[in-house]
């Protein structure tokens, strides 16, 4: 097979690591990735993208194992594909989302031309699209183990993106796989989930473990991030909470740059700390 009718014209596949396989949304400017990782048993499908494609069509014909979906969190660039899966694993704290699914009318905001950087599959209509309902068969807590046979994946709970944002930890091959949490771009610590004190202790959690891992991979714009970049995305959190002048103001927000990443937050930090 070719990588063009793998990818349904929507899907970019990039391998990653050992028995890891990265499916990337690269037409749209959220450039969502989703994680096949397999084990020697089963595998896990670590989100289900924007629902654009059928991602259980190509990972069926990426491993004959059974697979079921772990999603990172619920928001609706992660779970478009759920309800095409049986088994489906989220953190309790949002398990209860799913079974709302998404309407056209909310969706279709996120398809605008200027969030477009190639062309839609012609069978998707962003105006007419769902994102059906979904309901988990497993709730995850902090510290549980996905067992995949000869691989094991240790869950971590990490709120402030999302109440229930989680990362998976493969220990013996010293990979972490940080979801929302940190990928090469824009960090959201602001808007309706965000809580940027939760980020920050989740963020010094992860850089914890910088001394131990191997790689890291993210779920936006980046299949692979400096294991350091855990330290610095920590640091830059901190000196917001401190009072760190924003670099600009868009939307509401404020924007700060640091070097390989930024950070969307609370637009009022700094005055307030002023005025404390």
């Amino acid at each position: 097979m070719n990588a063009e009718s793998l990818g349904q014209g929507w899907f970019d596949v990039r391998p990653v690591t050992d028995q890891v396989t990265a499916i990337v949304e690269p037409n749209h400017v959220e450039c969502v990735i989703s994680y096949l990782i397999e084990g020697r048993d089963r595998a896990i499908l670590l989100d289900t993208g924007m629902g654009v494609g059928n991602i259980a069509e190509l990972v069926a014909r990426l491993t004959p194992k059974p697979v079921s979906v772990v999603n990172s969190h619920a928001h609706w660039d992660h779970i478009g594909d759920n309800w095409r899966f049986d088994e489906i694993a989220i953190h309790a704290a949002e398990a209860d989302r799913l079974p709302e699914g998404v309407s056209s009318r909310v969706l279709s905001r996120w398809f605008t031309p200027d969030q477009l950087r190639g062309p839609l599959p012609a069978t998707y209509d962003p105006a007419t699209a769902e994102i059906p309902a979904s309901h988990a068969t497993r709730l995850l807590q902090d510290g549980d183990e996905i067992d995949l046979g000869d691989r094991c994946l240790q869950v971590l709970h990490l709120p402030g993106h999302s109440p229930g944002g989680i990362a998976l930890y493969d220990e013996s091959r010293r990979w972490l796989f940080t979801t929302d949490v940190a990928y090469p771009s824009v960090l959201y610590a602001y808007g309706e989930d965000a809580d940027l004190d939760l980020y920050r202790a989740s963020l010094r959690r992860l850089s914890t473990l910088v001394p131990d891992l191997a790689g890291v991979s993210g779920s936006h714009d980046g299949t692979l991030l400096p294991p350091t970049a855990l330290i610095d995305m920590a640091d830059a959190l901190d000196a917001i909470a401190a009072g760190r002048p924003a670099d600009a103001q868009l939307a509401g927000r404020d924007h700060h740059l640091f070097n390989g990443f930024s950070v969307y937050a609370p637009p009022t930090l700094a005055g307030e700390r002023e005025d404390e």
